[in-house]
């Protein structure tokens, strides 16, 4: 066996289910799992329909590189969104499609990674926010690599400084996660961290690996977060030289099942990442890749989306904020906010008292220094149907107020 599977943590949901084991919630009450980030909106009509005509498409091998079609839309769509030039993005050297961005976040560390030659060498470090979305762990520990948390707390507005790594880190660092919008905090990256970011990256040969996966959850509807080509793009880094974004459908189109999103950016580096996805085994059928193209040539459902989390949070910020300190992220479709209790007690309590599910913020963080940023913390995924959020949250308050 890989002996790195060895140094893998416990994934967060089975930590909280061991948390909760033993516990009998009130029969009284239903369920409502605020835990985990999983879209509950129905799916766009626009790309059912295209993915039920496209069926007959299964019976043909798809290519890993992905329709042309499908590559000319997401381009079209990177175009319009991050307000780049007509044919900055080429399809054909800029863009893979992949099966959602979980399974490429963790592939591409796998790709690009490289392990010293000499076995007593130190490992190759892979830097990543703490908290962080445990994924980015899994890759870099697989791909013998260490990784080093750089944090992302309140003392900062949870973005991260990316001047307070220390040289010494950075030179020893061949790749670095970022999350914007974030998870936990829905934190957007600001231009002046991220012409910091992309100096240093660019200074120490690291290759930036930007989960923008969020990117499409905000609140105001002519102030979009910036992303990561449009800042590379304004940055002088208009080849997108060391730098790869991935997206998902998942969360902007409601379709977590389609397992469908791509990556983009360096040329180059893609050109590597293709061969070594050919080997994988990762390809798109031809029904997802219909279904795909659909959903990114259609704004009007993720508008309609938006409005729905909007009105989510409007109803449950009204109804916590007299008890908890919480406030509304940047965008994104999560609350993280501190509580006053151990947050796994108050975990276990909430469950118990009624019946609804939250995760503890150290589940979602490391310990370094002897401080685990999560610590005092719960995130609320605010995924459930408006009807759902409201009656969590008074069942919270209620908890609270005990």
């Amino acid at each position: 066996m890989n002996p790195d599977l060895s140094r893998l943590h416990p994934y967060p949901f089975e930590k909280l289910a061991a948390l909760k084991a033993g516990l009998v919630p009130p029969a009284d009450r239903s369920a409502i799992a605020l835990s985990i980030g999983e879209p509950q909106h129905a799916p766009p009509a626009v790309a059912v329909a295209a993915l039920t005509a496209a069926l007959p498409g299964l019976a043909k091998y798809p290519l890993t590189k992905g329709e042309a079609g499908l590559r000319r839309a997401v381009a079209a769509w990177l175009t319009q969104r991050f307000e780049l030039s007509p044919g900055q993005i080429d399809p054909e050297r800029h863009i893979l499609p992949v099966a959602g961005t979980r399974e490429a976040l963790f592939a591409f560390a796998q790709a690009v990674v490289a392990r010293p030659q000499d076995p007593a060498a130190p490992r190759p470090l892979v830097l990543m926010p703490n908290p962080f979305y445990q994924i980015y762990e899994g890759a870099a520990l697989l791909a013998g690599a260490e990784p080093y948390y750089y944090p992302t707390t309140a003392d900062t507005g949870f973005l991260p400084d990316f001047d307070a790594i220390p040289e010494d880190i950075w030179a020893r660092a061949q790749l670095i996660y970022v999350c914007s919008p974030g998870n936990p905090s829905g934190a957007v990256l600001d231009r002046g961290r991220a012409r910091t970011l992309f100096a240093k990256a660019a200074q120490h040969g690291v290759l930036i690996a930007a989960d923008e996966c969020y990117s499409e959850i905000y609140f105001d509807e002519a102030a979009p977060p910036t992303g990561f080509l449009q800042l590379a793009n304004e940055l002088g880094y208009g080849d997108f030289s060391g730098l790869v974004v991935f997206h998902s459908l998942s969360k902007r189109s409601n379709l977590p099942g389609l397992r469908s999103g791509f990556v983009a950016g360096d040329a180059e580096v893609l050109r590597a990442f293709l061969a070594y996805r050919t080997y994988h085994g990762c390809a798109l059928s031809l029904p997802v890749q219909a279904a795909s193209i659909a959903a990114w040539q259609d704004e009007t459902h993720v508008q309609e989306n938006r409005a729905r989390y909007r009105a989510k949070f409007d109803a449950v910020l009204d109804i916590l904020a007299p008890v908890l300190p919480i406030t509304r992220p940047d965008a994104g479709f999560y609350l993280w906010t501190q509580v006053a209790a151990d947050e796994r007690d108050f975990v276990r309590g909430l469950f118990a008292e009624q019946h609804v599910t939250v995760l503890p913020g150290s589940f979602l963080s490391r310990e370094v220094g002897g401080v685990n940023p999560g610590q005092g913390f719960i995130r609320m995924a605010l995924v459930a149907e408006l009807a759902d959020c409201i009656e969590a949250a008074q069942r919270i308050r209620a908890f609270v107020r005990g």
